[in-house]
């Protein structure tokens, strides 16, 4: 998808230890020496009914009523894992916001546009890929808002 779009991104593979502690998203930020406010985990939600990823910093947690109010919803709530891996083809813990099975909707934290960078899941455990997060805003169709909130 990135190569087709003419994006210029990084592939940053690391070796997934399923013995980690760490959430995956932090253990990707070790694993690449990456300040972890620059790596973004993509979460599903169901936001009134529609599923939707929501992508924050994996140093934070994500904050579900400020997903709604940036949708205009009533309500969100986490998607089921196994709703969330049948919409996207990709497994927990390496759900990207590219290229999945099914394009979603996306809200993606604010605080991406203060980076040069942005780390983001390249659809498996253990690959992450970089790219500018208007890219990753204008690919994903997203919007942002302030949906993140510090651990």
């Amino acid at each position: 998808m990135l190569v087709q779009a003419g994006v210029p991104h990084d592939l940053h593979p690391y070796e997934h230890d399923p013995a980690s502690e760490l959430s995956y998203g932090l253990e990707a930020a070790a694993s690449l020496g990456v300040d972890p406010r620059a790596v973004f985990k993509t979460l599903c939600v169901q936001v009134d009914g529609t599923l939707t990823m929501a992508l924050v910093p994996v140093s934070g947690s994500l904050d579900l009523k400020a997903v709604a109010k940036a949708t205009g919803a009533k309500r969100a709530v986490m998607a089921e894992p196994a709703a969330a891996e049948r919409a996207t083809g990709y497994v927990v813990g390496g759900i990207s916001p590219l290229g999945g099975r099914k394009r979603l909707p996306a809200v993606i934290d604010e605080s991406a546009l203060d980076l040069a960078r942005v780390y983001v899941s390249g659809g498996r455990r253990g690959l992450d890929i970089s790219l500018a997060p208007a890219d990753l805003v204008r690919l994903t169709g997203a919007t942002t808002a302030p949906i993140g909130k510090d651990s």
